[in-house]
Formats: structure tokens, C-alpha cells, sequence
């Protein structure tokens, strides 16, 4: 007989958020000091590939009376499309996830370099500049990129740069490594976690990976998918909660929130409980932290 954990958490509920250990604009702990003025009670760090903001970002929370849920947001890729993989309560020191985490931050940084010299033969931007919009602990990224770009006056605000120079339409663009998803889930699984597709229909370019492929995925340990998020289209959502009725998954829903880098805002999407206590009972890398 399966073992029930105890559960001493309370709703709403946002498993995705993100600090300046990655691409938000804000400590851990102002992260969880945002998503409580928003009527948050439970809430994950999902930050990319890294788990530096878990520490800060679950005292905070326990001393708030809020339950912690540490989390990543792993970079994986198919075909064209970027992907991005949830993973929850898995063991940080697994290391098959902390060789391909390292490999994908490294990757990240060069590819950042590259970007940079790209758009530095028609505009007054160098690397110093990115580093200055960046913290010891963060993944370099494209965002970082975007705030040097608006710091220098180049354009007004994320947005613009990522609708203009950063497209890849412009022509700076350099690709970077990322595992296929199928890797990725592999990896958070084997680390004890839950892994749950981000934003997985959005429109455009990085749309819905083919049903086919994404039953592959459940055959290899895929707990679900993040389904209630700003960016995820009405139809793709429909589609995906057939899927997940079907196959039993977990069905999440977060804000994706970023701090100034974006206008999504915490609490603005969120999970039912029962689907966290799944998420919870499923899990056996790490502990959620609770007040």
C-alpha cells in the first residue's frame, strides 16, 4: 500500500515563479515577498536550471506562514521548439541533473557571448553591459541581453527587444544546447522529482509538440502539464485536458511571474489543491517546507 504524506498547505497555489537567480529582476526572498501581497500560500522557485534561490526562498516563505515547493524550470528542446520542463521536489544533488544543468548554464553563457558580438556590429552594446544587468548567481540569458539593450537606451523595455533585435528574424540569434524533453524528464525523475511541461501550447513558433511525441513522454514518467498560464491558447488547453483526463496526469496552473521582466503577476493563475497534494505524494527527492 502506498504511503499518503501529510499535507499542511493551503491555497491558491503557484508552482512558477522566477527570481534573479535566473531571468526575474528580484531576490528569492522578494519573490516570495511579492507572491504573498498577491494572496499567494503556496508557491515553487522554478528558476532556470539552477537551485541556488532554494535556500533564501524557503525560510522566507516558512517565515511567513507560507509552504515552499522547490523547483526548476530545465531547459530541453525538440525539433525546433524550446521547451520547458517543471521539475518539483527532486534531489538537488542528483548527478545526472547536475551534469546536464552545468552543461546547459555553460552553454548558455558562450551563447549569450555570441548573441552580444552579433548585435554589437550595429549597436552600442558589449558584454560589460549584460554583466552589468546580471547577479553572481544567474543563468545568463537572452532577458539579461533584453535589460542591457533597454539600459542603453536601445529600446523601451523587454518586450520591444525581444519583438525586434532578439527575434530571430533579425539575424543575432545563435542557438544553444538543451537535452531533448524526453532526456528531461528522464533526469527529473530519476532525481525523485515530478516533471510537468511548462506553458506547453503556446501560439507561434514553439507550439504544441506533436501528440504522438508528448504520449511518448507520459510513457517515460510524465506527471503532467502546466496548463492554466497567460500564454497558453484556448484550443491547445482543451486538447491538453483531454490528454491529461485520459492519462490521469496532474494539471497545474501558475503566473510565470518574473518581476519587472514581465507583466505576469503572481497568483494570476494557480493550482487546485488536489492536484497539488498529487504533485506532493508523487515526489520523493526532496521535501516541500512548510511553516
Amino acid at each position: 500500500m502506498a504511503v499518503v504524506r501529510s499535507h499542511r498547505f493551503a491555497g491558491p497555489a503557484d508552482l512558477h515563479l522566477h527570481s534573479n537567480h535566473s531571468d526575474g529582476t528580484e531576490s528569492p526572498r522578494e519573490v516570495v515577498r511579492q507572491a504573498q501581497a498577491h494572496g499567494v500560500r503556496t508557491l515553487a522557485l522554478t528558476d532556470h536550471d539552477r537551485t541556488t534561490g532554494w535556500d533564501a526562498a524557503g525560510e522566507e516563505a516558512v517565515s511567513r506562514g507560507l509552504t515552499f515547493l522547490p523547483g526548476m524550470e530545465l531547459s530541453a528542446k525538440h525539433e525546433w521548439r524550446s521547451v520547458h520542463v517543471l521539475g518539483y521536489l527532486f534531489d538537488p544533488a542528483h548527478p545526472g541533473l547536475v551534469a546536464e544543468t552545468q552543461r546547459i548554464r555553460g552553454d548558455r553563457i558562450g551563447r549569450a557571448e555570441r548573441i552580444v558580438r552579433n548585435i554589437g556590429r550595429d549597436y552600442d552594446l558589449h558584454w560589460d553591459d549584460v554583466l552589468a544587468q546580471t547577479t553572481p548567481d544567474a543563468t545568463v540569458g537572452r532577458p539579461h541581453i533584453a535589460d542591457a539593450l533597454v539600459a542603453r537606451g536601445i529600446v523601451r523595455d523587454r518586450t520591444e527587444a525581444f519583438d525586434g533585435i532578439l527575434h530571430p528574424r533579425e539575424g543575432y540569434y545563435e542557438p544553444h544546447y538543451a537535452p531533448d524533453p524526453l532526456t528531461a524528464v528522464r533526469l527529473i525523475t530519476d532525481a525523485g522529482g515530478v516533471a510537468i511541461i511548462a506553458h506547453p501550447v503556446t501560439s507561434g513558433r514553439d507550439r504544441m509538440m506533436p501528440i504522438p511525441f508528448i504520449e511518448r513522454l507520459i510513457a517515460e514518467g510524465l506527471g503532467g502539464f502546466e496548463i492554466d498560464h497567460r500564454e497558453n491558447t484556448e484550443s491547445g488547453k482543451r486538447t491538453l485536458r483531454r490528454i491529461a483526463a485520459d492519462h490521469d496526469l496532474i494539471v497545474t496552473g501558475s503566473s510565470d511571474y518574473h518581476g519587472s521582466g514581465k507583466p505576469n503577476l503572481p497568483g494570476e493563475n494557480t493550482t487546485d489543491e488536489r492536484m497539488v497534494a498529487r504533485l506532493i505524494e508523487r515526489a520523493t527527492g526532496s521535501e516541500p517546507r512548510y511553516p
